[in-house]
């Protein structure tokens, strides 16, 4: 049986899309652990509203969406809704239908096909002037039992009236009831006569064999450079959740997801509003003493090991420090002795190292502690030559002070007195 329905119907943790006779307001950012196609495509759909009652077709490019453009179909109403023409069929379902050039129209469609999915719930879209997502399975031309999950979104090249809807499309076929029994029993039968084999030792990432990482650390996905900060995210949790699934043993998926936050970072400092509206859609807050934290948490989740979630942070923070280009957070990190850990000693290292003091700084400090009138004389005993000195005095009953001791031998401590005397 096929269910179709609006967004905030299912269980697919989308948002509702208001209609287009009501206010719109901003459209929440998709959370939790969905990570499906059709999630992701919604999140495009988002980022090209722009304020707008839908986004603008001249703003869609699905021949330059890597991610879900080969499952996705694009039909063109502007000649009428009756038989609408495909102005984009993705590589992907072309395949799965065995499609050729022919087919330009809904009316060209093979019935049993899985485009026809898609194509089947248009008439909806006009209706409820919303992005619509779907769920099912049904038999394929080549026979097998198919389940597949959609979703159908509403475009406009005037900013008023749909014209066209982008549909992106997901499945995975299923066997038979016989072919199963039969991949059952030959699994098995592999298992019985396979030699036993000793457990391969757990590798970390970073740690001691990292080196031996199945899956080696590359440059981050490229994105296009005006990539909206909802695609990186999307990529990046992406990342996060293969490094995650890893169980902490692919440097390459974390390396990954770094290189995608590190993109979302520093690209939010063009999009502050958008960034804001992503942490408050996560429950997050804005830290003005670590920028990087809720960063790391949108990515990783903010129940994530919060020592792992301080380190990243730190990379972050280095990368900015340093400069590092969009995409090149994972070059950076491979070449950086150490990988993360050395990075991440590197920054706790710059935040020990006590400030170097400013001469000039100094010397009008010191000025201006020499001409204050002084408080009391205190006739006492000294060791050292320095030219200011720390005493150390306790209050008596009669609420005057008694010198008790005379620190000399601390040139740090000393210093530190001086300019909180003179702050």
């Amino acid at each position: 049986m096929e269910f179709a329905r609006g967004i905030e119907d299912g269980t697919d943790s989308l948002p509702a899309a208001a209609s287009a006779g009501s206010e719109r307001g901003k459209m929440p950012l998709v959370l939790g652990d969905e990570r499906r196609m059709h999630v992701r495509a919604y999140n495009h759909w988002v980022s090209l509203l722009q304020g707008r009652a839908y986004p603008s077709i001249e703003d869609l490019d699905p021949a330059s969406i890597s991610d879900f453009g080969p499952n996705s179909v694009l039909l063109d109403f502007t000649g009428g809704i009756e038989d609408p023409r495909i102005a984009f069929l993705g590589r992907a379902l072309r395949e799965e239908g065995d499609l050729d050039g022919t087919v330009e129209r809904i009316s060209h469609v093979p019935s049993r096909s899985l485009i026809s999915r898609l194509t089947d719930h248009y008439l909806q879209i006009i209706a409820n002037r919303a992005p619509i997502g779907f769920e099912a399975e049904f038999v394929s031309t080549r026979g097998h039992n198919t389940m597949y999950r959609g979703i159908l979104m509403p475009f406009s090249s005037n900013g008023d009236a749909i014209d066209f809807i982008y549909g992106v499309i997901n499945w995975k076929e299923m066997v038979d009831a016989g072919t199963e029994a039969q991949l059952i029993a030959d699994l098995t039968a592999a298992r019985r006569s396979a030699p036993l084999m000793s457990p391969a030792p757990q590798v970390w990432a970073d740690g001691p064999s990292s080196g031996f990482d199945e899956r080696p650390a590359a440059a981050a996905e490229s994105l296009p450079a005006d990539a909206s900060l909802y695609d990186r995210l999307a990529c990046a949790r992406e990342s996060a959740d293969a490094f995650v699934a890893s169980e902490g043993r692919s440097r390459g998926a974390l390396y990954q997801a770094l290189g995608h936050a590190h993109g979302i970072a520093v690209a939010a400092a063009q999009e502050p509003e958008a960034l804001a509206d992503m942490l408050s859609d996560a429950g997050l807050k804005k830290q003005a003493r670590a920028p990087m934290t809720p960063i790391v948490k949108l990515v990783f989740g903010a129940d994530y090991d919060k020592t792992r979630l301080t380190e990243f942070a730190s990379v972050l923070t280095h990368a900015e420090r340093h400069e590092v280009g969009v995409g090149g957070l994972v070059a950076y990190l491979e070449s950086f002795p150490g990988g993360i850990k050395g990075v991440v000693g590197a920054e706790r290292a710059l935040r020990r190292k006590p400030p170097q003091a400013d001469a000039t700084h100094w010397d009008s400090i010191a000025a201006e502690l020499r001409a204050r009138p002084p408080l009391a004389h205190v006739d006492i005993a000294r060791v050292g030559e320095g030219e200011f000195v720390v005493l150390l005095a306790r209050t008596d009953a009669a609420g005057g002070l008694n010198v008790v001791a005379c620190v000399e031998d601390d040139k740090a401590l000393t210093e530190r007195a001086v300019r909180r005397a003179a702050a």
